[in-house]
């Protein structure tokens, strides 16, 4: 079968089977890790980084050979495989601009994950489900065939479940169990919707059923009032992955306990599934549902903005509270996403692989200092900076970018998503703005608890950031700076493809057009001149 699929691709845009790599790759190599005797710690730990370092050059592959002067999807498999006749239900993958950087960013993150922490029992099970995970990601952010979007969707909870059940801390168990129920409830929802659309499309058009994103988005066959309900049913999916408040409560839970490479992960990519989802399923989709519940999902973007920053400041636990910071963060990403404006949707694409840059740096960092003191607590911690100047530094880099400082990355994201939103709606702009504000207190105050004032004890003999931390660290802070202040190339591939949803969005829903700024400039009456022949 493998074969098969490989084959499929033969000739497709990239010019090899690179797509089905992304995925299979990681698969095969957690089966080999599971084939591995056990004990043989060194070979788990080599399995595991050559699945997953291959995978990452897959995915540069496909970043260097997308052509990014067009919108839709560039890169597609060749022949598709078909699984079950039927039902219409196909192997078929493809990238455009929106997927393209979440695919780049899930092959860079996942060699890090595994190079920068080690597990500190059980080797074999910890790598093996760290790669599965892998391919399941990238198996969500690639698909092109419901059916298959479903099954990568609730793969990933499986690993993700049993590395906060068995590698976490504290109270691992309940995290882990409250993070599986909360995702599997919205999922149940989202597998009637898949199954309402496809039948239902199939019953008006008279056509056979099929599970193909493309072409049930072309179509638009649905009801208005079936659409805004199957919508609902994606979106109550897609809330608790983000998550979106008031459904975000498993999130800080399974960030505190879950192990440093859990949390990375966690935040890095699978909350981007969420807000993917809400991209390629919501607006292209369902574009008339999605513009009618737009401002109930800005609203409540908006809350998750000020709530996270406000519940951020309040946590004693400097994990927890970088666990909130991405509550609000993902907040902006909802705004953006439905202001559905061309700007505010390219930067919330930029933004979700910022968030993850910043946010997965934060909590390596975090991890790392745990290690170190044994605890998290910002109240014992203090003058850390005195024993490790380069990890303060690190630090401070990362924690800037996180506040959405000009010149790094975080900025030009929330830069792109408010000035959007703001053309949108002028007041939930302001309100969301007020966020910018908020994450500067927060972060800036835990900085300063944390690393300035007297180091007493065993902070002021904390080691400093070791040769392998930080080249593991390094790629992530050069992404940081680069994007910051070089966005081009990134925003040039992202936006044809942003510009090709918002005109199928113009092209479903009537009577609606892109918002746009109400710019009132001079007439020509306006413009006249007096007898001494001065303008006026």
């Amino acid at each position: 079968m493998f074969a098969d699929l490989l084959a499929a691709e033969a000739g497709a845009a990239a010019g090899f089977p690179t797509l089905t790599m992304l995925i299979v790759v990681p698969a095969l190599g957690a089966l080999l890790i599971a084939l591995t005797p056990k004990g043989r710690v060194e070979a788990h730990r080599l399995l595991a980084v050559l699945a997953t370092t291959i995978t990452g050059a897959a995915s540069v592959w496909v970043l260097l050979d997308f052509d990014g002067s067009e919108g839709g999807f560039q890169m597609r498999s060749a022949d598709p495989q078909v699984w079950i006749e039927g039902l219409g239900i196909s192997w078929d993958l493809g990238v455009d601009g929106i997927s393209l950087f979440l695919i780049v960013l899930t092959g860079f993150l996942f060699p890090l994950a595994i190079l920068g922490v080690k597990p500190e029992h059980d080797d074999k099970a910890y790598y093996a489900w760290l790669v599965v995970l892998e391919a399941g990601v990238m198996g969500v952010f690639l698909t092109m065939d419901l059916f298959f979007f479903f099954v990568f969707f609730e793969i990933v909870l499986v690993p993700m479940y049993f590395l906060i059940g068995n590698w976490g801390h504290g109270n691992r168990k309940y995290a882990a169990t409250k993070f599986f129920l909360y995702t599997m409830f919205g999922s149940a929802l989202m597998l009637v919707g898949i199954l309402a659309t496809v039948f239902l499309t199939a019953s008006a058009t008279g056509n056979d059923p099929t599970f193909n994103i493309v072409t049930l988005a072309e179509t638009q066959a649905l009801s208005m009032t079936a659409g805004r309900w199957i919508f609902l049913s994606f979106a109550l999916a897609f809330a608790v992955k983000v998550p979106i408040f008031p459904v975000h409560t498993w999130l800080p839970d399974a960030h505190t306990e879950a192990p440093t490479a859990g949390s990375v992960i966690l935040a890095g990519v699978m909350l981007k599934l969420g807000t993917y989802g809400f991209l390629r399923f919501g607006l292209y989709m369902f574009p008339e549902a999605a513009v009618w519940f737009a401002p109930v999902m800005m609203v409540l973007g908006t809350v998750g903005i000020i709530y996270g920053a406000v519940a951020a400041t309040m946590q004693k636990d400097l994990k927890r509270l970088v666990a909130y910071s991405s509550v609000a963060h993902l907040g902006f990403i909802v705004l953006g996403t439905f202001a559905i404006t061309t700007e505010a949707l390219t930067g919330s694409v930029m933004q979700m692989v910022n968030h993850g840059l910043s946010t997965g740096a934060l909590f390596f960092l975090v991890g790392w200092m745990y290690e170190r003191r044994h605890t998290r607590e910002i109240a014992a911690l203090g003058g850390l900076q005195k024993a490790a100047p380069v990890f303060a530094a690190a630090f401070t880099l990362v924690m800037l970018s996180s506040v959405g400082l000009p010149g790094l990355n975080g900025f030009v994201g929330e830069f792109l998503i408010l000035l959007g939103a703001f053309v949108a709606s002028p007041w939930i702009a302001s309100i969301a703005a007020t966020g910018v504000i908020l994450a500067a207190l927060y972060l800036l105050w835990a900085y300063q608890r944390v690393f300035h004032g007297p180091a007493e004890g065993e902070n002021a003999e904390m080691a400093e950031l070791k040769v392998s931390e930080g080249l593991v660290l390094l790629p992530m802070l050069v992404l940081i700076v680069f994007l910051g202040v070089y966005p081009k190339p990134m925003l040039e591939r992202i936006e044809p493809a942003v510009e090709e949803l918002v005109s199928h969005v113009e092209l479903h829903v009537p009577d609606w057009s892109e918002p746009t700024a109400d710019v009132i400039l001079p007439s020509d009456d306006d413009h006249h001149s007096d007898d001494d022949g001065e303008d006026h």
